[in-house]
């Protein structure tokens, strides 16, 4: 193509084209570089500006020199020009006979502008279609969905219960498109969704306690379902026990609830030789809302857990945004 154009076209062809090309390219590349803060592209960038103002210098000396040609410049020319012709015939012996010089017929200056400008026009259709119709090189990270594949036989926990919530029930409520804009954090998209169907520790498995967690590059999101016979009250007292921190009781939806922060577990893995395990450490702060599954609090409830690997954690009004978000989803706790 490079070549096509630089040899096989004429004049007032090739170097419109060139022009095109050059300021298309250049324009088109510094663009980008500005956009993305890259150096190297930003002298590809100027190197085809720079190259692009050549041609229009020498497209504009051409046009001059064509405008108002040197006298002395063609007379010079058509004498050379008779003398060769004249050795040329004498060599041969024949040939035809001499007769006036006639000029040569000029190239359709006008014929090679309009074939250019159409050519030009061609080429910046393509440039302008072309993004819009070929797949893009930078692909937009897809936000992680929650696992719809095999699904296993739930725990006789869950049999057992009424009306309760699976863990991928809780992950689709929970994993909406909105839940990064709810956490301050808007141009993030979800890189893991995971749920699990699980049985509550230390009950035998007796409580179905089901989980959900999303989790972006700043923050972590955990929501799990304990169906149990306890109430937000004993859960408030028990936190007396424990070690929670800034307790804080409140209602949402019509239903008890409390916040409270507690660290997390800080754990890691040597997966080389003998795979040993360090030594468990006490990871950042999280920020729990305790909902009840129903207004009456007759046991059983909801927890929305937030944290980061900084530490850093959101309002408490986003939990209540979240909470918000999720509980409508599930059904509250019929009487027993």
């Amino acid at each position: 193509m490079l070549g096509f154009l630089l040899r096989l076209p004429p004049f007032w062809v090739r170097e419109p084209l060139l022009i095109a090309v050059g300021s298309v390219l250049g324009v088109r590349i510094m663009y980008l570089a500005v956009r993305d803060h890259d150096r190297v592209a930003a002298g590809l960038g100027a190197a085809f500006l720079v190259f692009t103002a050549v041609r229009i210098h020498t497209v504009a000396r051409a046009l001059r020199a064509r405008r108002s040609p040197s006298p002395a410049a063609s007379a010079d020319g058509a004498a050379i020009a008779a003398t060769v012709q004249a050795q040329a015939q004498a060599q041969a012996g024949t040939g035809p006979s001499p007769r006036p010089n006639t000029p040569e017929k000029d190239h359709n200056a006008w014929g090679q502008a309009v074939a250019a400008v159409a050519v030009f026009g061609a080429l910046g259709a393509a440039l302008w279609v072309a993004p819009h119709v070929m797949p893009s090189d930078t692909i937009a990270p897809q936000p992680a969905s929650c696992s719809g594949g095999t699904h296993e036989e739930l725990p006789k926990a869950y049999k057992q219960t009424p009306q309760p919530v699976t863990g991928e029930e809780l992950c689709k409520a929970l994993n909406q498109p909105d839940l990064a804009t709810l956490l301050g954090t808007p141009g993030e998209t979800a890189t893991t969704a995971s749920a699990t169907d699980n049985t509550a520790p230390l009950t035998d498995g007796k409580v179905a306690q089901p989980e959900a967690e999303v989790t972006f590059d700043t923050y972590s999101v955990n929501v799990s379902a304990t169906y149990n016979e306890l109430s937000i009250d004993q859960y408030v007292k028990l936190m007396k026990f424990g070690d929670e921190q800034d307790i804080k009781t409140l209602a949402t939806l019509g239903r008890p609830a409390v916040l409270s922060s507690a660290h997390t577990m800080k754990f890691e893995i040597n997966l080389g030789s003998g795979g040993s395990a360090g030594p468990v450490e006490q990871g950042p702060l999280a920020r729990t809302l305790t909902v009840a599954l129903d207004r009456n609090d007759r046991g059983g409830y909801c927890e929305i857990t937030v944290w980061s690997k900084s530490g850093a954690l959101p309002d408490d009004g986003v939990l209540l945004d979240i909470a918000e978000k999720v509980l409508p989803s599930m059904p509250e706790r019929p009487v027993r």
